[in-house]
């Protein structure tokens, strides 16, 4: 496929440039030079299927970006993990040096689009829009990074540079445990100064500084089964359905107000007899029984590790108080992934990359609402090291048939990206 150069003001014009120096001006210049190439492989890795099950294709797309890679100077590492997790495992590539921050770069390999799902190749819509799966979500992060630290190595401007990208197999699907399939991720993070990750970017001139967790819960009531006349009675009760409806709107009448928190039953089934699975319940029963049992499962998001423990103990407190007659209640919780906090630190990097945005004319850059963000790889290591997220390619439909990535937008965040890794390795 070819690629016509009609990003001659990439939307913005670079005119106030002055504030940027030398290097800085080279680096955008060479990033222009090797934009057909960088879209060109970016093209090539998106017709690669590599749903987070095909753990072929993932493996595929995590040797081509490794050999480039290897082009610009870093070393490369396959993380492979125990064959019960069914996961393809993590690239990982690094180069060491001594000065500047330690940077480590997050981008993943896998997309939700499995091979038995429709395809959707790489193509062109129009002269501002790609689409192709993954592209956006994150291909199109993958290729931000090693485009920036290409054009950085070529330039000679990584010799004292730190830096190690991540490129995980399972992101949007994790391997379980993940106390297994994110422990040498979190390890390797542990030995770095700052977190970048690379996925989408929601609006140019935003930033996450914070991410919500995510973790699940199960509610299970219980009833006196008997005829459906005597429901309400003394003797009969409400049964388990009334008592799981009451439960989870108390849940909404007591926390749904609270900023950031959300708490979704996105499974609930009750009846006579239940029979479960992960992801399925199957329920039987007669409309004239009052139904001795039901389940709910349900995800809870949260801005911080504080808000998760807190919003658990109310959810208990009205699982298991003020029952209704001849019912009980139980609720548990998985853990899930960490919240990643907005903390001083990563208002800090927000700054210096706002200062870097308004020398390239772009304008100030802002934080993010976390509301709009779900949870992603980066939250694992948000507590040991400070964090910026959404450093990625823009588009839209992420997770959607015909995901679509903003070509002209994508040299604009790869700019961005090459001189913010070479700013903060100074």
């Amino acid at each position: 496929m070819r690629y016509f150069l009609l990003f001659f003001s990439l939307a913005i014009s670079f005119t106030s440039l002055a504030q940027l120096s030398k290097e800085e001006k080279l680096i955008i210049q060479k990033i222009d030079q090797q934009l057909p190439q960088t879209l060109q492989f970016l093209e090539e890795i998106v017709n690669i299927n590599s749903g987070t099950l095909n753990i072929d294709g993932v493996k595929q797309v995590g040797k081509k970006l490794g050999a480039e890679f290897e082009k610009a100077g870093f070393t490369t590492t396959w993380v492979s993990l125990p064959d019960s997790l069914k996961r393809a495992g993590h690239l990982v590539v690094s180069r060491k040096g001594t000065r500047g921050k330690k940077l480590f770069l997050i981008g993943h390999l896998d997309t939700v689009f499995e091979p038995d799902m429709a395809a959707n190749p790489y193509r062109k819509l129009n002269d501002s829009t790609v689409t192709g799966q993954g592209v956006n979500d994150m291909k199109g992060g993958d290729v931000i990074i090693l485009a920036a630290v290409r054009v950085l190595h070529e330039l000679g401007l990584l010799k004292e540079a730190t830096i190690t990208a991540y490129f995980t197999g399972d992101e949007e699907r994790a391997g379980l445990p993940t106390s297994v399939s994110r422990a040498d991720f979190i390890e390797r993070a542990r030995q770095h100064d700052i977190a970048l990750g690379f996925e989408g970017a929601t609006a140019l001139n935003t930033i996450a500084v914070a991410r919500r967790g995510s973790s699940s819960w199960t509610l299970k009531t219980t009833g006196r089964q008997n005829h459906s006349s005597g429901v309400f009675s003394e003797n009969s009760g409400y049964g388990a359905n009334y008592e799981a409806a009451r439960i989870i709107n108390q849940f909404r009448t007591d926390l749904g107000a609270v900023k950031y928190l959300t708490f979704s039953p996105g499974l609930m089934a009750g009846g006579t007899e239940l029979r479960t699975a992960p992801g399925e319940v199957h329920a039987s029963g007669k409309t004239n029984i009052i139904a001795p049992s039901a389940v709910v499962y349900g995800d809870l998001r949260f801005i911080s590790a504080k808000q998760e423990d807190s919003a658990r103990q109310v959810m208990s407190r009205i699982a298991t108080t003020n029952n209704l007659a001849q019912t009980s209640a139980s609720i548990s919780f998985e853990n899930g992934i960490p919240a990643m906090e907005p903390t001083a630190g990563n208002y800090a990097l927000k700054d210096k990359l706002s200062r870097l945005t308004i020398d390239m004319g772009l304008g100030a850059t802002e934080a993010g609402d976390p509301g709009k963000r779900g949870a992603g790889d980066i939250s694992y290591v948000a507590a040991y090291v400070d964090c910026l997220d959404g450093l990625g390619a823009s588009g839209a439909g992420a997770h959607a048939p015909g995901e679509t990535l903003d070509l002209k937008e994508f040299p604009i965040l790869l700019k961005r990206a090459a001189l913010f890794i070479y700013r903060l390795t100074r």
